[in-house]
């Protein structure tokens, strides 16, 4: 699976103009599942975004997750990340997963991370969502499992 994290202040998104996640402070994590993962994947990545260290601790360094600092997740499927532009300008998506599958390995990031305890929020599989967002720092991670 592929994931990007970027660190926030606050980030909502939109779908048809009513807001359908929102956080406070915490990650948003944009998600691609690609033909090869699994519930191991999943499991796999879920684990490492609560224990990612992007937040700081009283020192000013990235010592913290999102579960130190009691963070929300808002987590928005993304099939874009697994883009391809080396045959040429227009990139190509046969590196995401099927639909249906996608949907199942997002739908279940979704449940293992509410798992946590934490605020977990979500977009929408496959709809044109409009993301808004206070990337703070700003803090990009990507995240391959």
């Amino acid at each position: 699976m592929i994931a990007l994290v970027q660190r926030v202040r606050e980030a909502r998104v939109e779908v048809a103009g009513r807001v359908v996640g929102a956080i406070g402070a915490g990650a948003l994590v944009f998600v691609c599942a690609e033909p090869a993962d699994d519930d191991a994947a999943a499991q796999r990545l879920v684990a490492k975004l609560l224990k990612l260290r992007i937040f700081s601790d009283e020192a000013g360094k990235m010592n913290r997750s999102v579960q130190d600092v009691a963070g929300g997740l808002l987590i928005v499927s993304q099939f874009t990340l697994a883009a391809d532009t080396s045959g040429g300008n227009r990139p190509s998506f046969t590196g995401a997963a099927p639909p249906a599958q996608g949907r199942a390995l997002y739908e279940r990031v979704l449940e293992l991370a509410r798992g946590s305890g934490l605020t977990v929020e979500a977009g929408e599989f496959g709809a044109d969502m409009q993301v808004h967002l206070v990337n703070d720092g700003p803090v990009t991670i990507p995240l391959r499992t």
